[in-house]
């Protein structure tokens, strides 16, 4: 009887301490449950004399700090259990701030606050522009028309500056429209279904330039002197901070200026700089130049070198070189090196005056907090809506074998990939603008949504050049694709180059910015500072444990422990998205503790940390949009397709992360992992369905294509493939009329089309029928053909391009 009432005594206790460490529990909760088991024990006096001295040690600070917390600082230290940070690495860390990405470190996400955040919506202002001016825009010049000129048209760049489209970003009293980043982001997103060139145009005048800038940190004078000009377009602004030897770390930038009074006792700047793949940079008149400031003299009062700052230079200042382009990827938009050498400008032409001397790295860190993540998904917005059209479209109107090409399963497995990217991409666009809008700078979360955005959309272009086949290689105004993918790799560099926003930004910096208490942690190490780093040190113990327990029952129960929000259909990915988050909170901190500051170095661990906190944001945001939009029934392959593909990533990252980490009996969890994976690929009816969204004119399709340019004239590509979806899918059902007579040998074995007269002789169609079905095929057979040139044409076409460019391909190296 003892035995079996210590038994169920030991399993009580058992149970209450995976309870305690599931919920998280605080420190006095455990020091009772440790009174609890040392008195179960029957423990003798001196163990119960030194657990409450340690209780008392542990549950009063000042005690903690002096005993038991100065040594561990003292090891950590000399251990280097944390990375170290530099100057330039804190500005940027510093210069966000930090989201619904902070929920996942925590292992425990709160997904009422990640539902409740706002999801916006277009105002009627602003969808009238989209169908007034950009709908003009678009409609003024095809992409193949700005390709043939290597520009937008005269009468396009004078459009865009008359209705205010370079500042839709600068506040109304400024001449501006005033538009939010939502508002901006449904601008981008329809421009790109157009060209990419009028996305490049735009945006780097709204999103990252000198606007943006004086916005945020311009002096009353200069906003009142340079807005203006920048909104009417009478200004063309580009920036300028990329250089030979600076790139990715563009904090070593060599451009430099040097103050020195004038004659006139005047303090002035003397600006040199080498500069290359500055967009606009050829055609700017006003020039935002990062550099590094000298002032020997320390005229300024900040020291002989105050550091990287940011000026505004008009550039028809002597000095100023700026009059050739680079030709990035054949895509006809102004990018280019720019030169200065000794060019003089007052003082005043600091952004922000003399006040912002220096502070040039942390104000391009914060407008890169938040603005990469707003132009790039709504590019690939763009693009991925018109890939979903013209592929979708194609696989019906195409046909081979006596079949649509996307009755075939091989093209159905593109198609559905095509269509479930479109939608999450379009989710992370509204979600991050949602967040923007309401004064946050979420810079891992931009981060994840430029880098991942650009890498599925080139994708889903990949996907539909496939489908499209030799029409989408034959380049000339028919090919919808083609400009497109030779465009993608533009979008995936710039800003931060993926490869490095992956290993570096995502985690190697979220894991400090977003953790909730590694920077204190950090900090508090490098001023020794034992009071800051107590309060941070035991709860991340604590949180360690914690999340291992939670992650390890989680996993047992496939998320079930956990409460789900959503309808029945979407309940799973909630426990799946907990049970996630768990995994990657123990994970990480095994991680970081383990390794300690070498995991920076560890860039290909890191890379699969950050496709895991990627995909857990790109789920919650994809969950977040169906909820929004109404749980709309229509969607929910979509939804599925998107969740499924999004575990199945993160069981890759999972399985690259403990392959490669030293954990424990590694070999077990990897198994156990496998067994027991949190996703797999999404099946192969539901690519079915989502491939019929594609291939079906109707609310569905149009719902996920949503305001992107479709022009209707049929003698537009797009207008041309859209009347041939309506006809072709107008027709199916005269076509099984006629092949059903086929089969009971009404009609002889031929090709529906060239029975049309037979059927209608034999009463098997009508008259209007017949008529429906030839006028299909001739808007099929038509919609089909490909671009040609006679030899003279294409020479010509060419020579016009080489004679065109000849200044700026000549020989000279940046």
């Amino acid at each position: 009887m003892m035995l079996l009432t210590f038994l169920i005594t030991t399993l009580i206790l058992l149970l209450i301490f995976i309870l305690l460490g599931y919920i998280g529990a605080p420190l006095w909760a455990w020091t009772i449950y440790g009174s609890a088991v040392i008195g179960t024990l029957k423990a003798p006096i001196w163990l119960w004399i030194a657990y409450v001295i340690l209780a008392i040690v542990m549950n009063i600070p000042l005690l903690r700090c002096w005993l038991i917390t100065s040594p561990v600082v003292k090891l950590a230290q000399s251990l280097q259990l944390f990375p170290k940070i530099s100057e330039t690495e804190r500005a940027a860390i510093e210069a966000g701030t930090t989201w619904v990405d902070g929920e996942f470190f925590i292992g425990k996400p709160n997904f009422q606050r990640i539902l409740n955040e706002p999801y916006p919506q277009l105002t009627p202002e602003i969808q009238a522009f989209l169908d007034g001016p950009v709908e003009q825009v678009c409609r003024m010049a095809s992409d193949w028309e700005i390709y043939q000129r290597q520009d937008l048209p005269p009468e396009v760049w004078d459009y865009l500056k008359k209705e205010h489209f370079f500042g839709m970003m600068i506040p109304e009293e400024y001449g501006g429209l005033g538009f939010s980043n939502l508002a901006y982001s449904a601008v981008m997103a329809k421009l790109a279904s157009r060209s990419f060139t009028h996305v490049a145009t735009v945006g780097v005048t709204n999103s990252l330039g000198p606007a943006k800038l004086l916005l945020r940190y311009g002096t009353e004078e200069q906003k009142s002197h340079y807005l203006p000009r920048l909104a009417s377009g009478e200004d063309i602004p580009c920036f300028a901070l990329t250089e030979p030897k600076a790139g990715s770390d563009a904090a070593s930038i060599t451009s430099n200026g040097m103050v020195f009074k004038g004659d006139d006792d005047q303090l002035y700047l003397k600006l040199n700089w080498n500069k290359r793949y500055i967009t606009l940079g050829a055609i700017a008149t006003l020039l935002g130049l990062a550099f590094q400031l000298h002032d020997p003299d320390n005229l300024l009062g900040k020291g002989k070198h105050p550091g990287i700052t940011c000026a505004l230079i008009p550039t028809d200042l002597p000095g100023v070189i700026h009059n050739r382009r680079h030709d990035p990827m054949g895509v006809p938009f102004y990018n280019s090196p720019l030169e200065g050498h000794d060019v003089i400008v007052p003082v005043g032409q600091v952004i922000g005056g003399v006040e912002q001397a220096g502070q040039g790295w942390k104000m391009l860190m914060q407008s890169l907090a938040a603005g990469r993540g707003i132009s790039f998904p709504a590019t690939c917005t763009g693009v991925t809506k018109l890939v979903s059209r013209v592929a979708g479209a194609h696989a019906v109107v195409r046909k081979q074998f006596g079949l649509p090409i996307g009755r075939f399963e091989g093209v159905e497995e593109p198609l559905a990939r095509i269509g479930g990217i479109t939608y999450i991409i379009d989710a992370v666009r509204l979600y991050t603008c949602g967040a923007v809008d309401q004064g946050e700078q979420p810079a891992v979360v931009s981060a994840i949504a430029k880098s991942q955005t650009t890498e599925l959309a080139r994708r889903a272009v990949i996907d539909g050049m496939d489908i499209l086949g030799g029409s989408g290689i034959c380049r000339g105004p028919r090919n919808l694709l083609a400009n497109v993918y030779t465009a993608m790799p533009i979008a995936i560099t710039v800003e931060g180059a993926n490869i490095l926003t992956r290993s570096l930004m995502i985690f190697g910096q979220g894991a400090i910015r977003s953790h909730p208490y590694i920077y204190d942690e950090i900090s508090a190490l490098e001023r020794s500072d034992i009071a800051t780093f107590d309060p941070a040190f035991w709860p991340h113990l604590g949180l360690i444990f914690s999340s291992g327990i939670r992650a390890g029952l989680l996993s047992l129960t496939r998320g079930r422990l956990t409460h789900s929000l959503g309808q029945r259909e979407t309940a799973i990915y909630y426990r799946k998205l907990a049970w996630a988050s768990a995994a990657f909170a123990n994970l990480s901190d095994f991680a970081m503790l383990s390794l300690g500051g070498s995991l920076k170095r560890r860039e290909m661990l890191t890379g699969r940390f950050a496709d895991m906190l990627s995909w857990m944001y790109l789920g919650s945001a994809t969950l977040r949009r169906f909820e929004a939009e109404g749980r709309q029934a229509e969607d929910l392959p979509l939804v599925h397709w998107s969740m499924q593909y999004a575990f199945a990533q993160i069981q890759q990252a999972i399985e690259g992360i403990v392959s490669n980490l030293s954990l424990p009996l590694s070999g077990w969890v990897l198994s156990w992992w496998r067994l027991n994976p949190i996703g797999a690929q999404p099946s192969d009816q539901l690519g079915h369905q989502v491939a019929q969204i594609l291939q079906t004119p109707g609310e569905g399709r149009d719902r996920l294509t949503s305001d992107i340019y479709i022009p209707n004239h049929p003698e537009e590509a797009v207008g041309r493939l859209e009347q041939a979806l309506r006809l072709s899918v107008q027709a199916e059902f005269i076509i099984k009329e006629i092949k059903n007579a086929i089969t009971i040998g009404q009609l002889p074995k031929s090709k529906p089309i060239e029975l049309v007269d037979a059927a209608l002789e034999e009463g098997v169609i009508d008259a209007d029928e017949a008529t429906q079905l030839r006028k299909a095929e001739a808007s099929r057979s038509h919609t089909i053909q490909v671009d040609s040139f006679t030899l003279e044409e294409y020479q010509q076409r060419h020579s016009t391009m080489e004679a065109e460019q000849i200044i700026m391909l000549s020989p000279r190296i940046h």
